[in-house]
């Protein structure tokens, strides 16, 4: 354990300031985002009704990697996380290429949600150019997360907060219409009236597991939020569970519900936004799709304050390990490490540039391009973990926090995430998630190469300070 208390020591100085109730809002709050509200559209309009078979397998893919994440985060807490496991447990170099993968993904991320936010406020000021929207809730965005962690984990717990009253509220409205209480809704015809359960067959259910990925993702961030968190193992024990609950009540039960109340093609017609807003207009509630309209841009700026957040601690991370500049390991009095959170904010700029240039697609755009990161990053926590149980069981440690069904379950994850990245070669519009990857892992080898050559003919300015300040 020295050598990992070794890296727990270099990323010192960061504020312990989450509480358990906050860390259980984080990870939800992440989960739930534009991937639930917008993204399952695109969801919908490869697999149809069954959209729910696609995030009933995404969900036990995320369940799996909950499960493999908790146990390493309660044996070590830190902001590292699964870069420093990978690190530690695997090498220094699965450590750099987990990180930088994980935060170019988080930073394209941030993207996706920003992007979509202008998108949402179309419904309200459709003549309003969309930068001015990206750039004014940008600005406040990174403000939060600038002031301190503490500030963060509250406007994050209240974010996150109003998304569950809302998908709660809305739950409760749609078993009420079904039940009856608004006329009779023609639920057999709208699940198979329009070719069927999988009118696209099961290929388009497997391609909307994809986006259930992008859509759970981010429910990682709690193992990130560890080392910042009071009590750590108490907060990751109870997110951990609480998360599970509420991901299964939140998406399956919320797009069940969706593709029976409404046809799944008026679900995906142009011009629609999201598919919860089509729901609400359907059935007729004044000033229903308008107050959904407000939820789903909280629910995108939770997301987007979380993922600036996790970002600019996985920077961090890489600065404390001499794999970043010097400059953005350095931690603020107020416990913000400002420089990174700067640099990670740059995902921002590349979603507006996007939108500018391609104002219809952006936002699968943003996908694509992030979801290389999202997938290697998932199939390096699986494959961590099998390196992080081997290392236990030889040395004899009991784990405080264990997760059902080792090794089954660590390797049906990793065998699918392997299987969805291949996937992603075959479908136009994720083609670019390999085209941008495999290069992008190419840069980084390259640059880790010639990094370990320089160390080796003996410069050692790459050093950092276990800790430091501006």
């Amino acid at each position: 354990m020295d050598g990992f208390d070794k890296i727990q020591s270099r990323e010192a100085g960061l504020h312990k300031k989450l509480t358990a109730r906050q860390m259980s809002m984080i990870a939800i709050g992440g989960a739930i985002g534009t991937g639930l509200f917008l993204g399952s559209k695109f969801a919908i309009g490869f697999a149809g009704p069954g959209v729910v078979a696609s995030y009933v397998i995404g969900g036990l893919i995320a369940l799996l990697l909950m499960g493999c994440l908790a146990e390493m985060t309660v044996a070590h807490p830190t902001s590292g996380s699964f870069g420093a496991y990978a690190e530690h447990y695997i090498s220094p170099l699965a450590g750099f290429l987990v990180r930088y993968c994980y935060w170019s993904s988080i930073v394209l991320a941030v993207g996706t949600e920003v992007t979509a936010v202008a998108e949402y406020m179309k419904f309200w000021f459709p003549d309003v150019a969309a930068w001015i929207w990206i750039v004014g809730f940008s600005a406040v965005l990174i403000g939060v997360n600038a002031y301190s962690v503490k500030a963060f984990g509250s406007v994050e717990y209240w974010f996150s907060a109003i998304k569950v009253f809302a998908i709660v509220a809305f739950i409760v409205l749609a078993i009420g219409v079904l039940a009856g209480g608004r006329g009779a809704v023609p639920v057999a015809e709208n699940l198979t009236g329009q070719g069927g359960l999988v009118p696209n067959g099961w290929s388009g259910v497997w391609i909307g597991v994809i986006i259930s990925i992008f859509s759970y993702f981010s429910i990682e961030m709690i193992a990130v939020a560890a080392g910042e968190a009071e009590h750590p193992e108490r907060a990751v024990r109870q997110a951990f569970k609480a998360t599970v609950a509420r991901l299964v009540i939140f998406y399956l039960l919320s797009l069940s519900l969706i593709v029976m109340l409404v046809p799944w093609k008026t679900l995906v017609a142009d011009g629609t936004t999201s598919p919860f807003i089509t729901v609400m207009q359907s059935v007729g509630i004044p000033y229903a799709d308008s107050i959904l309209n407000f939820i789903v841009i909280v629910a995108a700026l939770s997301a987007m304050n979380s993922m600036l957040y996790i970002s600019t601690r996985m920077l961090f991370s890489l600065s404390r390990a001499g794999d970043a500049p010097a400059v953005l390991g350095w931690i603020r009095t107020n416990g913000v490490p400002l420089n990174a959170l700067a640099v990670s904010a740059s995902g921002i700029a590349v979603a507006a540039s996007v939108y500018v240039a391609n104002p219809d697609t952006a936002f699968p755009i943003m996908i694509a391009l992030s979801m290389f990161g999202v997938l290697f990053t998932w199939g390096m926590i699986f494959f961590t973990h099998l390196f992080f149980r081997r290392r236990m069981a030889r040395d004899g440690t009991t784990l405080a926090f264990r997760m059902i069904g080792y090794p089954v379950g660590t390797l049906l994850g990793l065998g699918l995430i392997l299987a969805i990245l291949l996937t992603t070669w075959f479908i136009d519009i994720f083609h670019a998630t390999l085209v941008f990857g495999v290069p992008f892992m190419l840069a980084l080898l390259a640059v880790y190469g010639a990094r370990h050559l320089r160390r080796g003919m003996g410069d050692d300015r790459a050093a950092r300070p276990a800790a430091g300040r501006d």
